[in-house]
This record gives structure tokens, C-alpha cells and sequence, in this order.
């Protein structure tokens, strides 16, 4: 029997109470059973960067999980720029699923890093839709193509944890559109996601669980979403509401009230039964896709340790290396001070639902003396202590050691408790303790790097332009030692790039004066100018730009080429370059393309990635990278038309290594399938003048001396005169037009 007729007829065998039973869970992670009709229990658990199944179900037992390979988090792994390892990854927790018996695993997270402060930045990809939206989706289609569900989240707009259960973003159209949804409309259409996870917060005032609009209209009618909708672990607080505004299963369970008020909302007439139908019907076509249990299949630990180790170095980004003081060349020093007590006991994961038990650690400090082998004498001091204090003694200690060594090495970043799940940050500043020794050892030792951990944005500015090599290697998971000793020592070419914009100070990041909001509500006034689109717009030079990372050697581009320089909207245009590695490393490259929209009817930001791509190239090798853009990539969304919109004009394609650094570019001319917009008699008298029809309809109307007047080739046009709307002119007629007239004026115009 197909799957649908058996979904089919299950839904008619059900009665009200089994399915209102269905749309709760029946523990903390697992589904309800039917044993008199065959359906299963499946089991779900947290997931973005690794399996994390909990031992038990109360909360001391919860809050332990069994061992997992622990991968780079969010943060990380949008560093690195790579589908195709992404999948990688995915893969690897799709095999780790199945081994330890579970069916959905909740992740990944695309929300957009819309402040540095958000606590749950390391657990999302980047500031920016179009890279969050394809290493999402890659990560979903390994993930599933292992039979394993995954669920994208939270959708939309959680981009703060400060009242995240009640705070509703207060968000105008286009940004909701154009930046919110578009990472989960990509991951939707290209994943094909089994489920989605709705948020905790409002939006515009409606819970998100409640959301009509995005978990009807939009997800389902507009992205073709064919999976479940699964609250957020308590995230539902009209249980009818959210029901009848698409959402089918309730986590976690048992949530027997929230059942009998389905029942009782079925009985009164106050929802129709055919809801909870399409809702048993979508949760039975998942549950009944699951794969079964295959617990006890072992996984090959070795194999996903060397994977996260791989990720680990592929995530991180060389920020500054003056002189070429990286790589280090054992041999060519006698000592070697590591400081820090991060380099000891590793910050390797955020804190909260997604911590993960790793199945092993390796240990930065004992992976730098694996590399040294024994041709230097390597020192530790600890440096700080695990507090915010400044100990002197550690300090002093540390110092000394640095001031009597060749090279020094300090781990620094964000200590465990400045960043976790459940609470944002109140600064971007490092513990006070971690800065003063960076900057006293930087004053004794000039051959100086630090290594960073930290899951999001921190301010630098203090202290690097006295240090002359920086490596972010952000929360790099269990194989973060072994990458950060084989970028330190050149085994492995850094290749990550920033996926987030690192200000110079907080105050200029462009939610700045509306973070974390007040009064229950958060004002998204920066509306569409989130990372570098603000930056750009304003002119202000960031401390290191979206899409930046240094490489031990050094890519050229040449030769931009397009399929088509003329085109209509509803064509797509193939771009390429070449790049070549003309260093004396092997490398990898992330090549950026951005569109530059030329005049518009609607403001829009100067620049927007629109395609990347990664690509390995030995000294001298060069390479074409190609893309394809089709009308997305030229359009935004207009909320009069309420579709999306190219504009006919010249559209610049830029191309480069990252936002900042452009190398090539060229023009596109677009000519646009959209006819003019609708004449209302909210229209100006400059639109109507501009419209063919509706000039030819003003010139029947007015007298001579008016239309000569309205002409934009009149100069003494007043500017006001042309922004006056049409229905003004009723008031200024005198009462030779009347409303009945400007009426059928509209209609003719529109007709």
C-alpha cells in the first residue's frame, strides 16, 4: 500500500481522541504510539552540531547526554563557506541518529545574527539569508539522506534570548521577507526539511506558533512545505490557535489539557475536524517516513572524530598575520610559551539544549607539542583564572614565561558563562582578565599569537593592533585542538572566512539603539541594513568585513565572464572568473559574488551576496568558477504588489574575496515583466503622470494650462505638486472633479 493511502486510511480509523492524542508528545523527546493501528513512537533530540540524547527524563538526567561526536557549532561551521562539508557533517549526525535510535534531529538553526549580542549566535550560521540558507540546506540533505529528520529553526525571527518566550519583533515587511524568511524559504525549497520548528516569540504581536501567516500561508502555500510543524520545547500558548494556524505537533508531552481542548474545540463547532485531519495526516506521512531503529549500529567513531577535526580547521579564520609570522616552523625556535587556560581546558561548545557529551578531546595544549616534536621546549601558564579576576600572580607567571621564550601563543576569547542559550549578552567585550594579558605579554613579546574562542562577534580593538598574528577558531568542537595546531604549524592552510561582520565597537552594529527591546516589544528599525548591507550603506569600516579570512598564500582573479549582458527578468545568466593560486601553498578560495541593483523604486542595500563557492587550487592551478543567477537574485520584495520585483535597469555583478575586497565586475542590463504599478487615488500626481494611461486620462481631464504645468519637462513644476496624491485634486479643482469622477477615473486607469 502506497504511503498516502495508508495515511489515509489510518486518519479514517482514528477517533477524536487518538487524533488529538497524536498532536503531543508522550515524554520529553518521543512521540505517542498507537499500538491497536500500528503507529510507531519515534525519538528526537537537539542536534545542530551534534547528537545529544538525553540519559533520562527529569531534569538533572536531561541536562546529561550520551557520548557524540561533538562538531564545530553554527558559528563555526558557517565559517566555513562549504556546502559540500556541510553535508559532510550532516551525514556523520544522520549515521549518529540512527546508531543511537533517533528519528528527528532538531536542527540546524538559520536565524539571522542580527546583533553580536544574541546568546544564541553560535548555534546560527551567519548575518546573512543567502549563506545561512544553502549551508542549511546542505546540512539537511545529509542529514536526511541518512532516513533521519531533521527540524528547521525557529522559525522566525528569535534573534534574541532576552524575553524570547514573550518578546514580539516588530518588523516591517520587506526585512521579514527580504532577510527573516528568506534563510528558511531556501532551506525549505532545497532541503525539503522533514519538519520546521516554530519559535517562542511573537511576531508583529502573534506567537509564532500561531502564525498563520507563516506556517499557512507562507511556508506551506507559498514554499511548498510538505512536513509537520513542532513547537519549540513548551513553545505553545493557544493550543486551538496554533492548530488552526498550522501547527500540528506539541513538544514536549504529555500535554493531555492541550489535547482535550482540541477535542472539546472539535465538539463545540468551534474548529472543524477536517484541521485535525490534515494535521494527523502530515504527522503520519513523517512518522511513517522515519526509518526504523537501528539502535546499537555502531558508528565509526574514529572516522567522525577525524571529520570534526576537519571541520574544526576548516572553520577557522586567519584574521591578521603581519610579517608572515604564521605558519610556525618547528626548528626554527628553541621555546615556546602556550598561555591561557583555554589552551588547557578548551572552550569547545555554547551552553544550553545543545551541549554535547564528545566521545573524546583533543587538547590544543598537547596537540602543539605533538607538532613542536620535540624541536623546542614548550611552557605553559595558565594566565587567568577561570573567574572574570585578574590574578596577579597567574599574570605575572605568565609574563615571565612569555618574556623568556622565542614565541608565545595565548588562548583568549569568551569563558563558558558569557555566552550560552536563555540569555544574551550586555557587551562584546572579553573578560578583563583574558585583555590584560594579551596586552601584557604583547608588550614583552613581540612574535606574539592569539587564538580566540568565542561564538560570536567580540571587540578586539583594544588590544590587536599590538599583536601580530590573530587565528578565530570560534567553538571548534572536539577535534578544535589538533585544527588549531595544524593551522598554527602550516599542516593546514587556513581557509575560513567571517560569516558575521566584526565591528570596531558595539555602538556601531545597526540594531544598536533597538537591542533587546522593552515593554514586551523589540523595533527591528535598522529594517533591511543587518550586517554589512549597514555598514556598506553607511559608510562605516568595519574591524574586519563580512566574508573576510586571510590564507597562507595568495589567489588572483581575472577574466569575469556573463552568458548575456541584456536580458528580461524571467531569464537566468550564467557569471564566471578564473582563479588562480599564485602563492607557494596549496590553498582553498571562497569566491564571493554580490548584485549591486542600479535605480529602484524602493530603497535597497548597495550590495547582497547572491552565490559563493570553495575551491582548492595547488601553487600556480587556476580554476573557472561559475555561477548561475536567475530573478530572485536581481529582485526584492515589494509589499505593495506582495511578490517579489526586478526592476528594469543596469545591475552590477561584483565578484571578490569578500565584502569588502571586490577584484571584478560587470553589468547586467535587465529589463523587467512587471507592468507599472496599479493607479489608486493614493498614487501621486507624478506616478499618474508617469503612466501612459494615466497621463492620457489627466490630459482628457485637465485643462491645457494644468497639463502643461504637470509636464516634467515644465521648469517651474513645483516638487510638491508632483508628490500631491491624484485624490487632492478634488480640494483643488474647486469643485469642477468630484469623488465620483476620480472613481471612474481610477477604474479607467486600472481597467
Amino acid at each position: 500500500m502506497k504511503l498516502e493511502e495508508k495515511v489515509k486510511k489510518l486518519v479514517e480509523e482514528l477517533t477524536l481522541e487518538e487524533k488529538a492524542s497524536l498532536c503531543s508528545g508522550a515524554s520529553m523527546w518521543e512521540t505517542k504510539p498507537i499500538e491497536r493501528l500500528g503507529i510507531p513512537s519515534i525519538c528526537m533530540t537537539d542536534g545542530p552540531h551534534g547528537v545529544r540524547l538525553s540519559e533520562g527524563e527529569n531534569l538533572e538526567e536531561g541536562l546529561r547526554a550520551v557520548p557524540a561526536t561533538c562538531f564545530p557549532t553554527a558559528c563555526g561551521l558557517a565559517a566555513t563557506w562549504d556546502t559540500g562539508l556541510l553535508h559532510e557533517v550532516g551525514t556523520a549526525l544522520g549515521k549518529e541518529s540512527n546508531s543511537l535510535g533517533v528519528h528527528i534531529l532538531l536542527g540546524p538553526g538559520v536565524n539571522i545574527k542580527r546583533s553580536p549580542l544574541g546568546g544564541r549566535n553560535f548555534e546560527y550560521y551567519s548575518e546573512d539569508p543567502v549563506l545561512a540558507g544553502d549551508l542549511g540546506a546542505a546540512f539537511v540533505q545529509g542529514v536526511q539522506g541518512q532516513g533521519v529528520g531533521t527540524s528547521v529553526k525557529h522559525f522566525a525571527c528569535n534573534n534574541q534570548e532576552y524575553e524570547r518566550m514573550n518578546i514580539s519583533a516588530e518588523i516591517e515587511e520587506r526585512p521579514l521577507r527580504e532577510i527573516y524568511l528568506a534563510a528558511f524559504e531556501r532551506v525549505v525549497k532545497k532541503g525539503k526539511p522533514w519538519t520546521v520548528m516554530s519559535a517562542y516569540n511573537r511576531v508583529n504581536g502573534i506567537y509564532a506558533s500561531e502564525h498563520r501567516e507563516f506556517l499557512t500561508e507562507i511556508l506551506r502555500g507559498e514554499w511548498g512545505f510538505a512536513g509537520i510543524v513542532i513547537s519549540d520545547w513548551t513553545g505553545v500558548e493557544d493550543r486551538v490557535k496554533a492548530a488552526q494556524a498550522g501547527l500540528d505537533l506539541q513538544m514536549p508531552g504529555p500535554a493531555s489539557a492541550n489535547d482535550q481542548r482540541l477535542i472539546e474545540a472539535v465538539r463545540s463547532g468551534a474548529m472543524a475536524e477536517s484541521v485535525l485531519d490534515e494535521i494527523v495526516a502530515r504527522y503520519l506521512t513523517v512518522i511513517l517516513r522515519a526509518v526504523e531503529s537501528k539502535k546499537g549500529a555502531a558508528f565509526d567513531q574514529d572516522a567522525h572524530h577525524a571529520l570534526a577535526r576537519q571541520a574544526a580547521a576548516a572553520s577557522m579564520v586567519l584574521l591578521k598575520n603581519t610579517e608572515g609570522l604564521l605558519p610556525l616552523q618547528p626548528g626554527t625556535f628553541d621555546s615556546l610559551a602556550v598561555i591561557g587556560g583555554m589552551a588547557q581546558d578548551p572552550r569547545f561548545q555554547g551552553g544550553g539544549s545543545s551541549e554535547v557529551t564528545p566521545t573524546r578531546m583533543d587538547s590544543p595544549l598537547e596537540e602543539i607539542k605533538r607538532a613542536v616534536g620535540g624541536k623546542a621546549r614548550v611552557s605553559y601558564q595558565a594566565g587567568y583564572p577561570a573567574d572574570d579576576q585578574v590574578d596577579s600572580e597567574l599574570l605575572n607567571a605568565a609574563v615571565e614565561t612569555a618574556k623568556n621564550s622565542d614565541v608565545a601563543i595565548v588562548f583568549a576569547g569568551l569563558p563558558a558563562h558569557m555566552e550560552s542559550e536563555g540569555y544574551d549578552r550586555s557587551h562584546m567585550l572579553m573578560p578583563k582578565n583574558h585583555v590584560k594579558l594579551i596586552k601584557a605579554v604583547a608588550a614583552i613579546q613581540p612574535r606574539l599569537v592569539v587564538v580566540l574562542n568565542n561564538g560570536s562577534a567580540i571587540a578586539l580593538g583594544d588590544w590587536i593592533d599590538r599583536v601580530p598574528a590573530v587565528l578565530e577558531a570560534w567553538l571548534p568542537g572536539q577535534g578544535g585542538g589538533r585544527a588549531v595546531a595544524d593551522i598554527l604549524f602550516g599542516e593546514i592552510n587556513p581557509s575560513g572566512k567571517l560569516p558575521e561582520t566584526l565591528p570596531v565597537c558595539l555602538s556601531d552594529n545597526p540594531s544598536f539603539l533597538n537591542f533587546p527591546g522593552e515593554n514586551g516589544r523589540v523595533l527591528y528599525g535598522e529594517g533591511l541594513y543587518v550586517g554589512y548591507r549597514y555598514y556598506d550603506k553607511k559608510r562605516i569600516e568595519p574591524l574586519f568585513p563580512f566574508g573576510y579570512g586571510l590564507s597562507y598564500t595568495t589567489f588572483q582573479y581575472s577574466d569575469i565572464a556573463c552568458s548575456r549582458a541584456q536580458m528580461r527578468d524571467t531569464e537566468s545568466v550564467e557569471v564566471s572568473c578564473q582563479i588562480t593560486n599564485t602563492g607557494t601553498r596549496g590553498g582553498k578560495e571562497i569566491v564571493q559574488l554580490y548584485v549591486q541593483p542600479g535605480q529602484s523604486r524602493l530603497q535597497r542595500p548597495e550590495k547582497e551576496l547572491k552565490a559563493f563557492a570553495k575551491v582548492e587550487l595547488a601553487p600556480g592551478e587556476a580554476a573557472t568558477v561559475s555561477f548561475s543567477l536567475g530573478y530572485r537574485d536581481f529582485a526584492y520584495y515589494d509589499p505593495l504588489r506582495e511578490d517579489w520585483v526586478v526592476d528594469t535597469g543596469t545591475y552590477t555583478v561584483l565578484i571578490g574575496s569578500s565584502s569588502r575586497d571586490v577584484r571584478l565586475e560587470t553589468d547586467i542590463q535587465i529589463e523587467s515583466s512587471q507592468g507599472p504599478l496599479p493607479l489608486t487615488k493614493d498614487s501621486s500626481l507624478g506616478e499618474w503622470w508617469a503612466n501612459d494611461r494615466g497621463r492620457t486620462l489627466l490630459l482628457q481631464l485637465l485643462p491645457a494650462e494644468y497639463a502643461e504645468l504637470l509636464s516634467p519637462e515644465s521648469p517651474g513644476v513645483p516638487a510638491f505638486i508632483m508628490n500631491m496624491p491624484f485624490r487632492k485634486l478634488v480640494f483643488f479643482s474647486g469643485g469642477a472633479l468630484t469623488e465620483e469622477m476620480l472613481d471612474r477615473l481610477v477604474a479607467a486607469a486600472q481597467g
